[in-house]
């Protein structure tokens, strides 16, 4: 992260970031400094997920670290008031495609989380999570993770219900709608590294999945997310 001179202090106390090797700040080191500010990356595995609390005006990226996995956001206000709905954000945004400068909004109305930075440009707020029955009904599978499950249970964790959850953000998810209205799932087109960055407009409980469909995500093995808050 580059600062500037005059910005440090500011920045220091405006962010929350956590020292991955707890080195204490040490203002005559500048080293120090660069590694204080330096988000805490927290991996999830391929196939599960994680929740975190978010609170105003904090920023979560999205990282894909090996590249063409694509991943389940949902969020729930800390009250459990609102909860995230794709219907009013395409009825305030005007589209399902969904980048920078694009708000996810709520059930109640309200704005819960600004896109600020994507690297991708591509992702999917119409399929529902996938679950237990996707996977028996249209596979035959049992017992299968799944994005449902890893969501709700995080926000159980969390201390907020986990129901309704009726879609979540597939971000980095792949989907064409063509002239038919017919829908496409491609593979992602995150490439390793790549990430998005989002602002939260009120304070949130976040739930993230890494999805384990092989559709979703070009056919093959699934692969590790990864997130930062800062």
């Amino acid at each position: 992260m580059a600062l500037r001179s005059g910005s440090v202090r500011k920045a220091w106390l405006s962010t929350r970031c956590v020292l991955s090797s707890h080195r204490p700040w040490n203002k005559r080191d500048p080293s120090s400094l660069v590694e204080f500010m330096t988000p805490q990356r927290k991996l999830i595995p391929h196939g599960h997920g994680d929740g975190l609390r978010l609170s105003r005006g904090q920023h979560l990226r999205l990282i894909d670290p090996e590249g063409g996995q694509s991943g389940d956001l949902f969020a729930v206000s800390l009250d459990g008031r609102q909860r995230l709905s794709n219907g009013r954000t395409f009825d305030f945004g005007g589209t399902v495609y969904l980048s920078t400068g694009n708000q996810l909004w709520s059930d109640e109305s309200e704005p819960l989380l600004t896109i600020v930075a994507d690297d991708v440009g591509r992702h999917d707020f119409l399929y529902a999570p996938c679950n237990d029955d996707m996977y028996r009904k249209q596979y035959g599978l049992t017992d299968h993770r799944n994005c449902f499950s890893n969501l709700t249970e995080a926000l159980r964790t969390l201390g907020v219900a986990p129901l309704p959850l009726p879609t979540a953000f597939n971000f980095f998810m792949n989907v064409d709608i063509d002239a038919n209205g017919k829908l496409h799932i491609r593979a992602p087109k995150s490439r390793a590294g790549d990430s998005m960055v989002l602002r939260a407009e009120l304070d949130l409980a976040i739930a993230l999945s890494a999805c384990p469909a092989a559709t979703c995500n070009g056919g093959g093995a699934t692969k590790p997310l990864a997130y930062e808050v800062f």
